[in-house]
């Protein structure tokens, strides 16, 4: 009896890793769309102070009430610093601003989606992961496919070269800061090293939305809603799912799972706010992800 009543804990166990992934996929989706919601009722470094400095604070109460470990040293806070700096600052700062200058939520998701390819190329030299040559033909279909995307586009006046150009910044930082957390922050506990991290994405960004911003903010139903989604769901689901499979997983294989983030973007920012996409940048984020899926696949033996 002992035995049957205590099989399915593992199992469950087994299953909830199992659905990691798929689960993550689909809440790191929905960050685009949230964004797409609140940028019209206040700026996108506002937006996101409001939003790191609430996180900061439901972290930090957490990490106290459950007797989470802080960092041992300085040195060590300062590498999970920086690791959020890049994953949250540079990433989506980058997001928010390209989004709030009219850049579409789907193809602002595409260009950060080839962050797998990105990581496969610098895994090697970087973390000692190998990369193959299928890795490196990827790499070049992913690439070429956001820049057909991208100039057809441009070429409808949809966005702006510098629009772009902060997906593209917001994409380096992501791909920077999985290395990065990887290679100097594999312990950290989720509780208090996101805490850290916000708070440290909170000051840096805070500066910005000061020298740069009206600060104004529209209280209305739809930014109370976005923001409230992109605090719960997206800072602490979905980052917390992201360092959980960085730590589980091979740097390159973990971030392989963005490809799966454009088209699901593109698939609700179609019918909530007409984004479209013409033939031929369907075929150019067709082949962006066969490129990102080639990071992926593993040959079989």
């Amino acid at each position: 009896m002992t035995d049957s009543v205590s099989r399915p804990a593992p199992l469950l166990g087994t299953w909830a890793i199992a659905a990691m992934p798929g689960v993550f996929v689909l809440l790191w989706s929905t960050g685009f769309i949230g964004a797409k919601f609140g940028l019209p009722y206040a700026e996108p470094m506002t937006f996101l102070v409001l939003r790191f400095a609430a996180v900061t604070v439901l972290l930090c109460l957490f990490a106290a009430l459950t007797g989470a470990p802080w960092p041992k040293s300085w040195a060590e806070a300062g590498h999970v610093a920086m690791a959020g700096l890049l994953l949250q600052a540079v990433y989506l700062g980058g997001v928010f601003a390209s989004i709030f200058h009219g850049v579409p939520a789907g193809i602002s998701a595409l260009i950060v989606g080839i962050q797998p390819l990105l990581v496969a190329a610098a895994a090697g030299p970087v973390l000692g992961e190998r990369v193959t040559a299928r890795q490196w033909l990827g790499l070049i279909l992913g690439l070429s496919g956001v820049i057909l995307v991208v100039w057809t586009k441009l070429d409808l006046g949809v966005g702006t070269l510098w629009g772009y150009a902060l997906s593209v910044i917001a994409l380096v930082g992501i791909t920077v800061g999985t290395l990065y957390q990887k290679r100097f922050c594999p312990q950290i506990d989720l509780r208090s090293g996101t805490a850290i991290q916000f708070a440290a994405t909170t000051v840096a960004l805070t500066p910005l939305a000061l020298l740069f911003e009206t600060r104004q903010v529209q209280w209305t139903g739809e930014f109370i809603f976005a923001l409230a989604w992109l605090c719960i769901v997206l800072s602490l689901g979905a980052i917390t799912l992201l360092f959980i499979l960085i730590r589980r997983g091979a740097a390159a294989k973990v971030s392989s799972l963005f490809f799966l983030v454009p088209p699901c973007t593109a698939l609700v920012a179609w019918p909530l706010f007409g984004e479209q996409l013409s033939p031929l940048a369907l075929f150019g984020m067709a082949a962006t992800m066969a490129g990102v899926a080639l990071v992926n696949i593993s040959p079989k033996k």
